[in-house]
């Protein structure tokens, strides 16, 4: 398969590495750590190969070796030392810089090799909390400074959601639920991420649970069925880009959900976090941490 990025401006390299662009090219000046082409107008660009060593340079400084050490080391050294550094924030450093290789370079295989070696360790939990989120805010950062494209970051999340789907079958086929309540969780109109929820929807299985998943871009009148089976639910959603009016959507729910009762809805989200200081019903709920709020429940 062709890379649709194969070249990367120093700006690029930054913003996938942490490492300011001045300092690269005083590296580049006084150590010779790369080599970059240039364009006719005398612009650098590296290659996939240039991105990894720079990936690699940055996490050994980061973990205390100067660079006129690092500059002394063959390619083959500077990845060796790299994996004899085993601490745990260093296995989780390495590995969010492989699973940004991976979408870099379209490579499930090693996605799924970095996945594999972080279970041998750590539970899927840990991993999402600790590694995945952090990953998605970073690639978050990039698609806004336009160091990578929409691609990138469907197929990232993609692969971080076919785990979620994983771990989300393993435990209801292992794990009964121990508690009464149940979450009915669903996305608003015109909401399509669904990230977020779904890691909620795993949570509080794992916390024993019941839910009901009902997916993305969903009219509050759909769920009005749902109510004449299970009159005793909580709702859960998340708003990342929609509703536009959030005020609007909290009174739609009162009047077309709750009609008389008082039905618990626990929001999340950029969106939802906009009204984290305006005064609320008493059965709206807005959480910002997602194991805060399983702590709370």
């Amino acid at each position: 398969m062709e890379l649709i990025k194969q070249n990367f401006s120093i700006k690029d390299l930054e913003n996938l590495s942490g490492i300011k662009a001045h300092t690269i090219r005083m590296w580049e000046k006084r150590y010779n750590i790369l080599t970059p082409e240039r364009t006719d107008t005398n612009i650098r660009m590296y290659d996939s190969s240039s991105l990894q060593k720079i990936l690699n340079i940055a996490f050994l400084n980061e973990n205390g070796y100067k660079i006129s050490r690092i500059s002394k080391l063959s390619e083959e050294e500077i990845t060796a030392m790299v994996h004899r550094i085993t601490s745990s924030i260093s296995d989780e450093n390495r590995a969010i810089n492989q699973f940004k290789m991976a979408m870099m370079n379209f490579d499930e295989s090693l996605f799924d090799k970095t996945y594999k070696a972080l279970l041998e360790k750590k539970t899927f939990k840990t991993i999402f909390n600790n590694i995945f989120l952090p990953l998605l805010n970073e690639v978050g950062m990039l698609w806004q400074t336009d160091t990578i494209k929409p691609i990138h970051e469907h197929y990232i999340v993609d692969l971080i959601k076919q785990k979620l789907y994983i771990n989300i079958v393993d435990i209801k086929s292992s794990k009964k639920p121990i508690k009464d309540d149940l979450f009915i969780l669903f996305l608003p109109e015109n909401e399509i991420h669904d990230i977020g929820i779904l890691y909620i929807q795993y949570l509080l299985l794992h916390s024993g649970y019941q839910t009901i998943f009902l997916g993305p871009s969903l009219p509050l009148s759909n769920m009005k069925f749902l109510l004449e089976r299970y009159p005793n639910v909580r709702f859960l959603s998340y708003c990342t880009i929609a509703p536009v009016n959030m005020q609007d959507f909290i009174n739609e729910f009162q009047e077309i959900i709750c009609d008389g009762r008082q039905y618990e809805l626990n929001l999340f989200g950029h969106k939802a976090n906009m009204l984290k200081d305006s005064p609320l019903p008493e059965n709206i709920k807005i959480y910002r941490d997602l194991n805060n709020f399983i702590k709370t429940i």
